[in-house]
């Protein structure tokens, strides 16, 4: 939005020239929806107080997990809000990409709000059906797969890239649709999965989605494209933008969810960043990138099909509680080693990634 006035103001002040930059841009976006998620914050909090939103625990879990219960949850509402404000007012809105992955966002973060509804205002044990929730994950991300595909100007926008080489690619096609459909909704799901401690899912998303920001802005860039031998993207860089939102919103989220957490992120928080998250690598083209990034949602994920399966076949359980920080939980990990270990892991992950860009 300040895009537009900038450009105006530049005509009679050359000074707003500046704000054409898009990692100026990104930076005040960071810096914005922070700011806007430390305001907001507090009042948030209390409402969800006030109508007693509050987290339900499971019997079956950690014993050290009860003291959570009441605790308010839909805190992902805040990152929401967060991103939105920061993205329109720091972004170019004449580019598909930031309305693409805006309305992605806020329509996963609308399932996860509809399941939380469900949950937490009508006790609803059971939520939005399993088979409802991903119909409209399938809507989502579909939709988003074929507007990317039919959309495409040049052919690197729907070839599979390889990390660590640069001359191998494997063109699509109409499997392009399939292949980012399950990205995005994997994603979604598994970040969905790894929210189960305090501050577990936020940060790793946060470190993840900076990482991606660096990615678009190199895909986004002729010259830098080509020299690192990334796939360049017409307008992919505007989506630092938005990564610089995530991030901003998610450390202002953080700041409340952080051991022992204020308020939890609930599945209208969780399924909305995983979407974007894989939305995002689609869109730059750094699938398997974001496989090696986000590596603790992958094994959260693992985990769970592990486990359902093992007890399935042999009736025997490969972990004593899955996802798998429940299963470091049982052996006696304090909560906070859980946390702190598995963001070290995050970060040792996303270097691996940011690595992919010279080694080719």
């Amino acid at each position: 939005m300040l895009v537009w006035l900038s450009e105006y103001l530049a005509k009679y002040y050359h000074v707003f020239h500046v704000f054409q930059y898009i990692t100026l841009r990104a930076i005040l976006a960071t810096i914005t929806s922070l700011i806007v998620a430390l305001i907001v914050g507090p009042f948030m909090i209390r409402r969800l107080s006030l109508h007693r939103v509050g987290q339900v625990v499971r019997n079956d879990g950690p014993q050290s997990h009860l003291s959570k219960a009441g605790t308010p949850t839909m805190g992902g509402a805040l990152v929401l809000v967060a991103i939105t404000f920061s993205t329109l007012l720091w972004s170019d809105l004449a580019n598909r990409y930031i309305w693409l992955v805006l309305v992605v966002t806020l329509g996963f973060g609308a399932i996860g709000w509809w399941d939380d509804y469900l949950k937490l205002f009508l006790k609803n044990s059971k939520g939005l059906s399993a088979r409802r929730k991903y119909f409209f994950q399938s809507l989502l991300g579909g939709g988003a797969a074929c507007y990317l595909y039919f959309s495409a100007s040049l052919p690197a926008e729907t070839e599979l890239i390889f990390p660590f080489f640069k001359h191998i690619v494997l063109p699509l096609g109409p499997f392009f649709i399939l292949f980012a459909y399950f990205v995005i909704v994997g994603t979604s799901n598994a970040v969905n999965l790894t929210d189960g401690l305090d501050g577990l899912a936020i940060l790793p998303s946060v470190m993840v989605a900076g990482a991606l920001g660096i990615f678009a802005y190199v895909a986004g860039h002729v010259t830098f494209a080509g020299y690192l031998g990334v796939p360049y993207v017409p307008g992919a860089g505007e989506v630092v933008v938005f990564c610089g939102a995530l991030v901003g919103a998610g450390l202002g989220f953080l700041w409340f969810n952080t051991y022992p957490a204020q308020v939890f992120m609930g599945d209208v928080g969780a399924l909305s960043l995983g979407a974007a998250l894989g939305l995002v690598a689609v869109i730059v083209r750094q699938e398997f990138v974001l496989l090696i990034m986000g590596g603790v949602f992958v094994l959260e994920t693992v985990s769970v099909i592990l486990q359902v399966a093992s007890f399935k076949l042999t009736g025997k359980r490969i972990f004593r509680m899955a996802p798998i920080h429940h299963h470091f939980e049982l052996k006696g990990w304090p909560e906070p080693r859980v946390i702190v270990r598995f963001w070290i892991i995050t970060f040792v992950l996303v270097l691996c990634g940011l690595a992919t860009l010279k080694l080719r």
